[in-house]
C-alpha cells in the first residue's frame, strides 16, 4: 500500500467495497460489466484523491479495492459510484432499464465495506477471483473434516478464573 498526503496529513487507507443489485437480480453480464468498469473508472477520474485499485463483478453484486482520503466519507464515494452507474447502465442497456421499472436505481440500498490492513494483495487476488466457479463452504468443510488431518480437541483450562 501507497502512502498518500494532503496539505496537513498523510494517509493510508484502503477499502473493500461490495455491493448487490436491487432484488439480487443477475444483469451484470459480460457486456453490462465491461461499461461498468468504464463508468467506475470515468466517475473516479473526476476525483483525483480517489483511485480505484481492483474491480470485479459476480452476476448480482460488485467487488471494489478504492483507495480514499480520509477527508472523504465512504459513504458519499458509494453514493456517487452507485447513482453514477446506476443512470449510466440504465441508460444503455434497455433490458436494465426494463428488469427496473419504475424503481429507483438498479442497486440494493446498502453495501459492506472493510478496511484493507497488510493483506492487501491476499484481497486483490479474492477480488479478481470472483468470476470464478467457487465450491460452496458446505463442501469445502467436509473436504477438510475428510482431509484426514487429526484435530485437537479443545479443553477448558483449569484453575482460578479471571476476570478477564
Amino acid at each position: 500500500m501507497r502512502i498518500r498526503s494532503l496539505s496537513h496529513s498523510a494517509y493510508q487507507l484502503q477499502y473493500h467495497i461490495v455491493w448487490g443489485t436491487k432484488y439480487r437480480i443477475k444483469y451484470i453480464i459480460p457486456a453490462v460489466k465491461n461499461e461498468l468498469v468504464h463508468c467506475l473508472y470515468e466517475t473516479i477520474k473526476k476525483y483525483p484523491t480517489l483511485h480505484i485499485f481492483a474491480i470485479n463483478t459476480n452476476r448480482d453484486h460488485v467487488h471494489l479495492q478504492l483507495e480514499a482520503p480520509p477527508s472523504i466519507t465512504i459513504a458519499s464515494v458509494v453514493q456517487k459510484l452507485k447513482a453514477t452507474s446506476s443512470f449510466y447502465l440504465r441508460k444503455r442497456f434497455k433490458f436494465v432499464r426494463e428488469a427496473y421499472l419504475e424503481k429507483e436505481g438498479i442497486w440494493s440500498v446498502g453495501y459492506f465495506v472493510s478496511s484493507v490492513g497488510l493483506n492487501e494483495n491476499q484481497l486483490r487476488r479474492y477480488i479478481e477471483w470472483q468470476d470464478k466457479r467457487e465450491v460452496p463452504q458446505t463442501v469445502r468443510s467436509i473436504q477438510a473434516m475428510n482431509s484426514g488431518v487429526p484435530r485437537k480437541p479443545r479443553t477448558q483450562r483449569s484453575g482460578v478464573r479471571g476476570g478477564c
